[in-house]
């Protein structure tokens, strides 16, 4: 039987929100408010991958687990999988990647985007959201995945592309994406082992390379809203909905 695991990768290094993951809201940092999340959603254990001492301190010292990972990795997939090399997962088991900057992630959405994966027995999965503002077709800091077909919370659909500005109306089946992301641990080896694809290059999305490599992704709908925080005005909306 196959295995569920998280792996939280997390960084000091982020430059517009410099020692994000060590910020405190309400008492506790960044990367202990994603953790717990995690913590609840009862899928499996729980791992932050980092190369920063202080991230792993954080965690130890508040009774979660982390595996030291090296610092020259550029992106969170790197990270997550070198962390899966060292849990010694088999081909079979599923590895979670829940970015570190998502506090508002919901445990219900974490735990509906494993179960529906391993029922379907998905190589990579993610979730995405309806899509509630026209502006947000126009802004290139939301993603858009193009799904084949109309996606639920009880059924998941091959994603066709993914996109960061698109017309409204170019395509049907557009969403909001959400990078968190389920892989059988066979598939995220063979993604990690692939180089950078063109698209990928070009839209600044790790993703492509995946579908530029007849790789399928699988997408299900997220039921509960969810924003990473990535400058000081997110960190400061976050807050006021923390203390709402």
């Amino acid at each position: 039987m196959s295995n569920s695991i998280i792996i939280i990768p997390s960084r000091l290094a982020a430059t517009r929100l410099p020692q994000k993951p060590l910020i405190k809201i309400n008492n506790k940092t960044l990367i202990m408010h994603v953790y717990e999340k995690a913590i609840e959603s009862r899928i499996g254990e729980v791992y932050v991958a980092t190369c920063d001492e202080e991230i792993a301190s954080e965690v130890r010292k508040n009774g979660g687990k982390f595996i030291m990972t090296d610092i020259k990795h550029t992106n969170g997939t790197d990270r997550v999988f070198e962390a899966s090399q060292k849990l010694n997962l088999k081909d079979m088991d599923f590895i979670m990647n829940i970015q570190g900057d998502e506090p508002m992630i919901n445990p219900l959405d974490i735990k509906n985007l494993n179960d529906l994966s391993k029922e379907k027995n998905l190589n990579i999965s993610t979730l995405a959201y309806n899509i509630e503002k026209k502006e947000d077709y126009d802004n290139e800091n939301i993603v858009k995945v193009i799904t084949k077909y109309k996606i639920s919370d009880n059924s998941a659909t091959e994603a066709l592309n993914f996109y960061r500005i698109i017309k409204e109306k170019s395509f049907s089946n557009i969403y909001q994406h959400f990078g968190v992301y389920l892989y059988k641990y066979s598939a995220l080896k063979k993604f990690t082992n692939l180089k950078k694809s063109e698209n990928e290059i070009k839209e600044r999305l790790e993703q492509l390379r995946a579908i530029d490599n007849n790789m399928k992704i699988n997408v299900i709908l997220a039921n509960y809203f969810s924003s990473g925080i990535d400058t000081k005005k997110d960190l400061e909306d976050y807050i006021k909905s923390f203390k709402k």
